[in-house]
């Protein structure tokens, strides 16, 4: 397989290595852009971080809390610009769109567009959507959407940048005052700001563990090629543990801390012992707008030159 200068180029971006580093992989494993990260890593020459989501579309992310916070809904609505993502009518209808997803029974985002629309039921929500297109002039996109509901606590809200990212935090307590919604609040921009893949270690499949211990062991015996068995696995588990750390919420440094090493679960529980209560972040969910939506780069100067024939 041709390896392109592009591929090469979005190789770098996702692991940070050189130039010629990511060549050489893309070379070495014919092309595969998953089997040349490894193979990076493997080498010592790329970050422990999976493949990155590049935000690459525009439009809002909204959530939206039942009146009793029991239920909430958070929504990506997308556009092809982001002055269409800032004008009022826009964000109306995002508005919208959330309201209707919170009433949903729609299991999928396809299902959901097939359904009437709430506030025109002669039309369903893909036709609505149709209409929005026409008025507003740009290529519009329900992407997806994500309910959470707690009977025996509540659901916390954040959104971040304008609605370029919202999370919503599943919290099960038996004490719901200032102090504790404070609390979920903050966890909810903790998860905003550090983009945790799960909620704790428990979520972590097996399958990932085993994984990320075969390509840190390749790594680490490369790197001590002399080290003994005992030192090698102290070395991986020691990576291991490292990386849980910054991939689970509960286990991630929390931001405000004033030490700078107290975790979000010590954090969450030392607010449960402050306030009498037994308090749990049973999940929680993180949209960020245009994540992992590829989008075309223009070259401005180039485009003039295809339309001058220049």
């Amino acid at each position: 397989m041709a390896i392109t200068a592009g591929m090469v180029k979005e190789l770098r971006e996702m692991t940070g290595a050189g130039m010629m580093d990511c060549k050489k992989a893309l070379t070495a494993t014919d092309g595969d852009m998953d089997k040349a990260v490894e193979f990076l890593r493997e080498k010592g020459l790329a970050t422990a971080q999976k493949k990155a989501s590049r935000v690459a579309a525009e439009g809002l992310c909204k959530t939206l809390v039942s009146a009793d916070e029991k239920n909430a809904v958070v929504v990506e609505v997308n556009s092809e610009t982001d002055f269409v993502a800032k004008n009022e009518k826009f964000q109306d209808y995002v508005a919208q769109v959330a309201e209707a997803a919170m009433e949903t029974s729609a299991a999928t985002t396809e299902e959901f567009l097939a359904q009437p629309w709430k506030f025109d039921t002669t039309k369903t929500v893909q036709e609505a959507l149709a209409g929005q297109v026409a008025v507003i002039g740009e290529n519009l996109q329900i992407r997806r959407f994500a309910k959470v509901s707690e009977e025996n606590g509540f659901v916390a809200s954040y959104t971040h940048m304008g609605g370029k990212i919202g999370v919503l935090v599943d919290v099960e307590t038996d004490v719901i005052n200032d102090a504790v919604k404070e609390m979920a609040k903050n966890v909810a921009m903790q998860a905003a700001a550090l983009k945790p893949l799960y909620t704790n270690r428990n979520e972590v499949s097996q399958e990932y563990i085993d994984h990320e211990k075969e390509i840190l062991t390749v790594a680490a015996k490369n790197e001590k090629p002399d080290a003994n068995e005992k030192i090698i696995n102290g070395m991986v588990m020691g990576r291991i543990n490292k990386e849980l750390k910054e991939i689970c919420l509960l286990d991630q440094v929390y931001v405000k801390a004033e030490d700078g090493k107290q975790s979000v679960a010590k954090y969450v529980e030392e607010v449960a012992k402050a306030n009498g209560a037994k308090i749990a972040i049973k999940s929680f969910v993180r949209f960020e707008t245009g994540e992992g939506i590829e989008k075309k780069e223009e070259n401005f100067a180039e485009e003039v030159a295809k339309q001058m024939n220049m």
